[in-house]
């Protein structure tokens, strides 16, 4: 394995500028996913260059290329994803998948052919995309998976045809039971048609940015992943407001007092607008910091 630790950053200079192109995708007007999670890996992983980007899209482009022409049906297409990603190349997951940071960053995915629900998803949505299928994403509580059909309009996200398939357990094509069982064992929840509606491009680096985010929070000595992931997911035109206070939580948590301290009494200005005694606690929070200091 080449990383037995998690990947070094890149410079301040490389980050500020991944930033930068990071905020410009996520606010054009057709934000490219590949693109967005390529950007996230590299502010993982300060090994990633230029040319290393470039590679990851052209994997992409070749693994497309070995689809068949249009083979017709989604169930077809579903079929000849899992021929060649999950058979052939051997794309899928297993428990140990979650215990890694590379499992949620696109680049190391495509070279282990490992990695979460949600970026194997990412695999599949994008070599399919590339070929012409009719493919989005489908954020089932708790465990990503991709749909292949055709929208039939606008209301509701109706589709003619809907086959789900799940690139973790190397793009097994599920029945209506599969995905039940799949909600129920994340969740303890039923199944709901609104679980089923395309998953937009944004959504699905936010969910991704989240994994990372969860993944560094149990390791308290990776706090500066959990700070980048937030200062990312923060970058995506529409983000929790919430995400600004766990910010401040983890300046202080790396002992960043003054800083955390200031980004609490601002969380807490926003906050006293719609919850006083919120926002009471949160001021509690920035004395406290700011008493680390004495």
């Amino acid at each position: 394995m080449r990383h037995p630790h998690p990947p070094q950053p890149p410079s301040p200079e490389r980050s500020a500028e991944l930033r930068r192109r990071f905020a410009e995708e996520a606010r054009s007007e057709r934000p490219d996913l590949a693109t967005l999670c390529l950007l996230v890996g590299a502010e993982a992983d300060g090994t990633l260059d230029e040319a290393g980007l470039d590679a990851a899209q052209v994997e992409l482009d070749r693994l497309a290329g070995q689809l068949p022409f249009r083979p017709g049906t989604p169930r077809a297409w579903a079929v000849a994803l899992r021929d060649l990603l999950g058979e052939r190349y051997g794309f899928h997951g297993v428990a140990a998948d979650y215990q890694r940071l590379e499992s949620s960053l696109l680049h190391e995915v495509l070279r282990r052919r490992r990695g979460l629900p949600i970026l194997l998803s990412v695999v599949w949505l994008e070599v399919a995309r590339r070929a012409g299928a009719p493919v989005y994403g489908v954020a089932l509580p708790g465990h990503f998976v991709v749909g292949l059909g055709t929208e039939s309009g606008p209301e509701a996200g109706a589709l003619e045809e809907q086959v789900l398939v799940d690139p973790f357990d190397g793009g097994r094509v599920l029945s209506g039971q599969d995905a039940e069982a799949l909600v129920a064992g994340a969740t303890g929840t039923e199944l709901r048609a609104s679980m089923l509606e395309p998953a937009a491009p944004l959504d699905v680096v936010s969910r991704v940015l989240n994994n990372i985010r969860a993944w560094a929070a149990r390791r308290p000595e990776q706090s500066a992943v959990g700070l980048w992931a937030i200062d990312l997911a923060l970058l995506l035109p529409a983000h929790a407001a919430r995400l600004r206070y766990e910010r401040a939580r983890l300046l202080v948590q790396r002992g960043e007092f003054t800083a955390g301290a200031g980004e609490l009494e601002a969380y807490a200005e926003v906050v006293g607008a719609v919850d006083q005694a919120v926002a009471e606690e949160v001021r509690g929070e920035a004395r406290a910091a700011r008493a680390m200091l004495n």
